[in-house]
């Protein structure tokens, strides 16, 4: 099968999941996940337990930061590289702007990143949190009209790879 025909295909099918322009409980929910996976939140939230943190937890947020870090600058490297073109909406003008390219999702990436972290890094409960969160942000930003749906599943398997490869470089 042409690499065409699979981009037709994943924009067809990423076209039937937005939500972005229907209101309702559904794109109000869509829409709050499609936000918690940004990185300046992740950021200031890990800033400020390592800031305000001790022992182990200090360790674990300089960690996960890291990562975040490390993940960011692959994402970036991959969408300059590659240059996708976001769906077309209106809904999410900050991320239109800012970042115009949609191949691999940096959310679902970041997402995924945080849940294999947690997983092995984390205290259990976090973990099993941020796995059910995880998914939810990356179809998020599909529904949102963001990413197409290979965006996120690429953005979410390089998040996976680059946390089990930090936990095995990192301990």
């Amino acid at each position: 099968m042409k690499l065409e025909t699979l981009l037709q295909k994943d924009a067809r099918l990423s076209a039937r999941l937005q939500i972005a322009e229907r209101p309702g409980w559904r794109r109000t929910l869509a829409a709050i996940l499609a936000h918690s996976g940004d990185s300046w939140f992740w950021i200031l939230g890990l800033t400020l337990t390592w800031w305000l943190a001790e022992g182990p937890w200090k360790t674990w947020a300089l960690r996960m930061l890291g990562m975040i870090l490390v993940l960011a600058l692959l994402v970036t490297a991959l969408k300059f590289s590659i240059r996708r073109r976001r769906p077309e909406g209106e809904w999410g003008a900050i991320y239109r702007n800012t970042d115009p390219h949609s191949f691999p999702s940096g959310h679902a990436a970041r997402a995924a990143l945080l849940a294999v972290l947690s997983l092995l890094w984390g205290p259990p409960w976090l973990g099993a949190l941020l796995t059910i969160w995880a998914p939810l942000v990356s179809l998020a930003r599909v529904a949102m009209g963001l990413h197409y749906l290979s965006d996120v599943i690429i953005g979410a398997i390089l998040g996976i790879i680059t946390g089990l490869l930090g936990v095995f470089i990192l301990g």
